[in-house]
């Protein structure tokens, strides 16, 4: 138990999401006994376990699906042979299993200009852990984004190097130019980043460039078209305080909703 408690702390430092499935009761004879632990990480693979077998692998897809949708579940199972046909099962028990997703939505930032910082600020008032990178050392400083968690001055592509794989992350380009972003989405490809957001600011035109830049250059275009650009729900926004409310808001109803 201690090692599963254990690899939740390195998960959290590293900014991964995991469930911890735990057997709250049960009833009769069961191959798994109460307050038996099973972690499961945001990747699939697991620590501990839960009693083994086809109820193992029912807790495994319910562990899965809460670090989706950031909810609990209750799960009963009865373990019977005529639940569970081809199982063999024969013990007659019954258990409750309780399945917590350990979630913290992971926000980067690329840039660290105006708009930056009132993504930041927003993001960080609703729950999301932000980090902010800029290849100068200057506009990456905690005096400059005191709402984010985090500050990174590396080159672009060393800030998706220490991302990497950016499972279920939020991430969002605003650079001060066109050829930084497209460094910064050739990386993310390579590199084979999974974030759940990606945005990019700019204009369509600004976008219809870059794309055939990056194709030239062997990103997919099926890659790029789930890049969002422009960004942000369509309000009308013009100040780098509308913008920030407009992307955030997107990013809320991707977090809860799983729509863009």
């Amino acid at each position: 138990m201690t090692d599963v408690f254990e690899e939740v702390v390195r998960l959290q430092r590293a900014g991964r999401s995991c469930a911890l499935c735990t057997i709250v009761a049960t009833q009769g004879s069961t191959p798994g006994k109460a307050m038996m632990k099973m972690l499961v990480r945001d990747d699939g693979s697991f620590a501990g376990s839960v009693g083994g077998g086809c109820l193992e692998a029912e807790v495994h897809e319910a562990a899965v699906a809460s670090m989706k949708d950031e909810r609990p579940r209750m799960l009963e199972f009865s373990l019977n042979e005529r639940d569970y046909p081809d199982s063999g099962l024969l013990c007659g028990g019954k258990v409750q299993v309780y399945v917590e997703p350990i979630t913290e939505p992971r926000l980067h930032l690329f840039g660290g200009g105006h708009v930056s910082g009132a993504i930041a600020r927003v993001a960080s008032s609703v729950g999301f852990r932000v980090s902010v990178g800029d290849d100068r050392e200057s506009f990456a400083t905690a005096e400059r984004h005191p709402d984010a968690a985090e500050t990174l001055a590396l080159d672009f592509p060393e800030q998706v190097r220490h991302i990497a794989p950016a499972l279920d992350h939020y991430l969002i380009i605003v650079t001060r130019g066109h050829q930084d972003d497209g460094e910064i989405l050739f990386h993310l490809h390579a590199q084979s980043c999974r974030p759940r957001y990606l945005g990019m600011i700019g204009s369509r035109a600004k976008r219809a460039q870059l794309w055939a830049q990056l194709e030239a250059r062997g990103v997919p275009r099926t890659w790029l078209d789930d890049v969002q650009s422009p960004m942000g729900l369509e309000i009308g926004a013009r100040t780098h305080e509308e913008i920030a409310v407009s992307v955030v808001a997107q990013l809320i109803r991707v977090r809860r909703t799983g729509q863009l």
